[in-house]
């Protein structure tokens, strides 16, 4: 990946993840973080992966996200001066679970040793 690419995946983490704390209500009980961006080559398009808590909210939350993407959308492109504004994309994060559950086999493994 070019270092172009990862300051663009960096500067439009940082920025959608302060439009979600400042324009999009969430309800109380719901945790939505950024926990990476991927923008294609071409700055045409970026996918932002969400990881939502708790995990039963993940649905609605990301449905909730696609609606507001325009919106979003129309934010960035007053807030940044870049040629093109990939349109975004929003994603479940499945990497974080993944990374739970190998931390749960790896206590279980450690135990099992003690």
């Amino acid at each position: 990946m070019s270092k172009r690419i990862q300051r663009v995946n960096e500067l439009l983490k940082k920025e959608v993840s302060q439009l979600l704390l400042k324009e999009i209500e969430f309800p109380g009980d719901i945790l939505a973080t950024i926990t990476r961006v991927q923008t294609r080559p071409d700055l045409r398009e970026t996918v932002i992966f969400v990881s939502v808590m708790p995990e039963e909210k993940r649905d609605k939350i990301l449905n909730l996200l696609t609606k507001r993407a325009s919106f979003l959308q129309q934010k960035i492109n007053k807030r940044l001066k870049m040629k093109f504004i990939p349109r975004i994309i929003f994603r479940e994060e499945t990497k974080t679970a993944e990374a739970g559950r190998i931390e749960e086999i790896l206590e279980e493994l450690k135990k099992g040793k003690e």
